[in-house]
């Protein structure tokens, strides 16, 4: 568990052109352990949640409460990276 995502992989999957401001606000606002890495000659950001980060216990937007209790019934937790995976 624990997916990586990039500015490109919210342009293509929501159509969506500011990850970056949403990122600043769940680090800011919410307290979101969010950790980014710069990868390639582009520098493009790859963002993901820090290793051993319980996603139940995040305080989670009004506009993705629900999130917390979809992540609950699928069995999601506490975020484990496996060791040189991106992805997690």
């Amino acid at each position: 568990m624990g997916r990586t995502l990039t500015h490109r992989d919210e342009i293509a999957e929501r159509r969506a052109w500011r990850l970056g401001a949403i990122i600043h606000t769940l680090k800011t606002r919410y307290g979101w352990p969010i950790e980014a890495e710069y990868l390639g000659e582009d520098r493009v950001a790859s963002y993901r949640l820090a290793d051993g980060c319980n996603v139940l216990a995040l305080e989670y937007p009004r506009s993705a409460r629900h999130v917390r209790a979809e992540l609950k019934a699928l069995g999601y937790g506490v975020i484990h990276h496996a060791a040189g995976d991106a992805d997690g």
